[in-house]
């Protein structure tokens, strides 16, 4: 497993006003967008390509295309909704999936309610879509989830990171083909399971409390 912060002033920048509570959501939703596709363009990076010709108004030229299948962006609902169009602004040719696993708020354990994929991953690049890292239980359940379903490679993009949930993946997936890539791991978990200093409920700020 590997870990990726992405260090660039625009994305410390968006991150810093998305943090501010008083950050209203159709702004936090615009610049959850462009930190997305900030965060994408590192994460990537290894997106697999090939040569193909091409003829331009001048002459024939040898240009790169993405392999086929191309990639698979999986949102976790509902908070990943909200980076679902910043990753496709920069990959408008990627099939997209879902998949629903919540946190229970009780015993921290990721359950997972809802799905829309494709029964057979086997050889895909899947790259999942998550704000929180906090605890890790719902990373590392999706990400088992997926593998089971045969991708060989899964990127996690996340808005931010918590030292703990970074653990609990780094315990259990470290040999895995599994990259994280985020804005910024933050310092700790406070007794609610919330990451400080945080930014809040990611879901509850881009859509709104939900009673």
């Amino acid at each position: 497993m590997r870990v990726l912060v992405v260090d660039h002033p625009l994305v410390a920048h968006k991150l810093t006003v998305l943090r501010d509570k008083d950050t209203p959501s159709p702004v936090f939703r615009q610049l959850t967008e462009e930190l997305v596709t900030l965060l994408a363009y590192e994460a990537t990076r290894n997106v697999r390509v090939e040569p193909v010709n091409i003829e331009t108004p001048v002459t024939a030229a040898v240009g790169t295309g993405l392999v086929k299948p191309t990639p698979l962006v999986v949102p976790i609902l509902r908070a990943g909704l909200g980076m679902l169009e910043g990753m496709t602004r920069l990959v408008p040719t990627a099939e997209v999936g879902f998949l629903g696993m919540a946190r229970n708020e009780e015993t921290l354990e990721a359950i997972t309610y809802a799905e829309r994929l494709p029964d057979d991953l086997t050889g895909r690049q899947v790259f999942v879509l998550d704000p929180m890292l906090a605890t890790g239980g719902t990373l590392r359940e999706a990400i088992k989830f997926l593998f089971k379903r045969g991708a060989a490679e899964i990127v996690c993009i996340c808005l931010l990171g918590a030292p703990e949930g970074l653990s609990v993946l780094q315990e259990e997936l470290a040999e895995a083909n599994v990259t994280i890539v985020l804005a910024s791991i933050d310092e700790r978990l406070d007794e609610n399971a919330y990451i400080v200093p945080g930014l809040g409920d990611a879901g509850d700020r881009l859509y709104g409390v939900v009673n």
